[in-house]
């Protein structure tokens, strides 16, 4: 079949409505899913464009359609695991929905940055917008213009209206949890930084469950998310030696914790127990294996999605709530043993 197409350029809309024995108009409905179509004769285009390679070109195909089928990522922070993870899900997602994802980094936090990353998002046509702003100060800035398109908002605490999220809360609650459980009651809370939403959300279900559970606390320690911080942090914390775990805000953190315990020539759990929170991939080789709170990425990824194509009408969400994280215990906890 592919014998009486030009070989010296790509294959266009005309080649697979000739090879199909169609018009480029049925073609384009073809690819425009119009119902009108004959199953059989919706098959035969498919086939004849499988066979080709053919590809639509978006931008023609926008220019038709008034639809660019492209949804934005705007994204304070990228570089962190939290952020990182939940771009690669909501791309997946898309992908599977028949969208593109294009992704503008805001790297400051002034208002001039944020709305130059607007510009760019809205000069590719857009349909609709994920925000992910972590820290407080960008979510405002951002909540503060006229963003002209749906939009949602990832893993924050505000705008409820638009927000999908992990339960963040619920997650530092099953950490602090399982080391009560364990028998003990001199916990300390290694923190994540203060202008960020998840980290305050973590201390207070951190500190939700101290106190339901009626066990004295003492004030939570603001970290960077860096291993290198928990390094630091931990050789202090083992001058002082008052506490049996350490409930960290995120795993990098907690293997700087490990390595300053070990460092120090005490043993994880024996001396202190670790809890982190992310369950990034490395988590289950660190040593010991590190317990912590999993934050299911590729449905948080796929709820964004549902719901902004929601907000663009394109269909029903169908989801409520937000996504329950899951404690996974593994061997750097025990009980104390003193």
């Amino acid at each position: 079949m592919t014998d009486s197409v030009d070989k010296s350029r790509a294959p266009n809309i005309r080649d697979v409505a000739r090879l199909a024995g169609v018009s480029h108009q049925t073609v384009s409905r073809v690819l425009n899913d119009h119902p009108s179509i004959r199953q059989s004769t919706k098959q035969r285009v498919l086939d004849v464009m499988a066979d080709l390679q053919y590809r639509p070109n978006r931008a023609a195909r926008a220019l038709v359609t008034s639809r660019s089928r492209t949804l934005g990522v705007l994204a304070s922070q990228r570089s962190q695991y939290g952020p990182s993870s939940i771009i690669q899900s909501i791309e997946s997602a898309a992908q599977d929905a028949g969208y593109m994802v294009s992704t503008a980094n805001v790297s400051s936090t002034d208002e001039e940055s944020i709305v130059a990353a607007l510009d760019h998002l809205n000069a590719q046509s857009i349909e609709g917008l994920v925000i992910i702003a972590p820290q407080v100060r960008v979510f405002r800035a951002i909540s503060n213009l006229d963003l002209r398109v749906p939009f949602v908002t990832m893993n924050t605490t505000e705008g409820e209206d638009h927000a999908v999220a992990v339960d963040q809360v619920a997650g530092a609650r099953l950490a602090t949890r399982h080391l009560i459980g364990l028998g003990h009651r001199h916990i300390y809370h290694l923190a994540g930084p203060q202008d960020w939403m998840e980290a305050e959300a973590r201390m207070r279900g951190f500190l939700d469950e101290m106190n339901a559970q009626d066990v004295r606390t003492t004030a939570p320690i603001l970290g960077d998310w860096s291993a290198e911080f928990g390094y630091h942090a931990g050789r202090e914390l083992m001058r002082v030696r008052d506490f049996t775990a350490i409930f960290s805000s995120n795993d990098q953190m907690a293997l700087g914790l490990m390595h300053a315990i070990r460092d120090t020539g005490h043993d994880v759990p024996r001396d202190v127990s670790i809890v982190g929170f992310d369950d990034i991939p490395e988590a289950k080789h660190f040593w010991p294996p590190l317990t912590t709170v999993r934050q299911d990425f590729p449905e948080l990824g796929r709820r964004c999605v549902a719901q902004l194509l929601g907000e663009m009408g394109d269909s029903p969400t169908g989801y409520t709530g937000r996504i329950q994280p899951e404690l996974i215990v593994r061997s750097s906890t025990g009980a104390p043993s003193f």
